[in-house]
């Protein structure tokens, strides 16, 4: 979608503007047919992903995709914990 558009989905457009092409402002330039994913990406516990897009200057590129966890509400530790893309560099201190 980035490639394609130079921008990505703004927050309110969500991560169903990799679906189809958002009628909410600003419109993709070059959508690809049959969109950038198959159906909805959901948590492990069935509920769709949340996503958020920073459109500050500069760091229009910054996006957050996340889960409010077993429990969903925000906050929370162990399976009831928040788990956001942001926690992946993590993923290389834990052992296997």
């Amino acid at each position: 979608y980035l490639l394609d558009n130079r921008f990505l989905p703004t927050t309110a457009q969500g991560l169903e503007a990799l679906l189809q092409a958002s009628a909410i402002p600003p419109p993709p330039t070059h959508f690809r047919d049959g969109g950038y994913l198959p159906e909805s990406p959901v948590d492990p516990w069935g509920r769709p992903y949340l996503y958020e897009r920073s459109g500050l200057g500069g760091i229009a590129h910054d996006y957050r995709i996340y889960t409010l966890g077993a429990d969903g509400l925000p906050g929370g530790s162990g399976v009831d914990a928040d788990v956001s893309n942001r926690h992946l560099v993590y993923l290389d201190y834990v052992s296997p």
